[in-house]
């Protein structure tokens, strides 16, 4: 990822928040055949290594995880994003020297992956899957109130992944380069919006 120093985002923690609160992760391998991308989602646990350790699924008729891959994983987390109208500038007004862009969060995570089929490796991995996604909902649906038999099965129509973050590339892509009367008026030209992806790049940038 193309990093200028403006938008390198190095904090931990802000990384492993951005990771968090992507939805769903593209994870990307390359193979004998090509590049290979599935979308999935992807638990982080932050404490397992130096920039923690990735966990998932996906579905065993998927054969990305049949073949061998060649170097690292990538798995891409894309925050919110924006586009940025030259009119939200004050600076258009006095000199008219100004193009559009967009802002944008994204992490990209490296490391080796593995994949497995253990039905107890699989069984924990999908049930903190589900305690993550269902943890603020009014009544969570947890794995165990399904019955087990059937649960065993549809364990046996996925595969678990394993990948140990070796590196992190953060981008923090809000206005960082524009004099603070412009950041100012792409804050405020976003929070306006009725786009909720804009509203939210708006709130990362801070008041306007």
């Amino acid at each position: 990822m193309y990093l200028p120093p403006a938008f390198r985002e190095e904090d931990l923690p802000t990384l492993h928040a951005a990771m968090r609160a992507a939805r769903i992760v593209n994870l990307v391998t390359a193979t004998p055949d090509g590049l290979v991308a599935s979308p999935l989602p992807l638990l982080l646990a932050a404490d397992e290594g130096p920039f923690g350790t990735l966990y998932g699924h996906l579905a065993r008729a998927n054969p990305q995880w049949k073949s061998s891959t060649a170097g690292d994983a990538l798995a891409l987390f894309d925050g919110p994003d924006a586009y940025v109208s030259p009119s939200f500038y004050p600076s258009k007004k006095v000199h008219g020297s100004v193009v559009p862009t967009w802002n944008y969060v994204a992490v990209h995570a490296y490391g080796p992956v593995e994949f497995f089929d253990d039905a107890e490796r699989l069984l924990g991995v999908v049930t903190r899957l589900t305690d993550h996604h269902e943890g603020d909902r009014a009544e969570p649906w947890a794995v165990s109130d399904a019955p087990d038999s059937f649960i065993r099965a549809q364990l046996r129509g996925i595969v678990g992944l394993r990948m140990p973050i070796a590196r992190l590339e953060g981008k923090r892509k809000l206005s960082q380069n524009r004099n603070p009367e412009d950041r100012a008026g792409v804050a405020a030209g976003l929070a306006a919006s009725e786009r909720p992806g804009d509203r939210d790049v708006a709130a990362l940038m801070g008041p306007p």
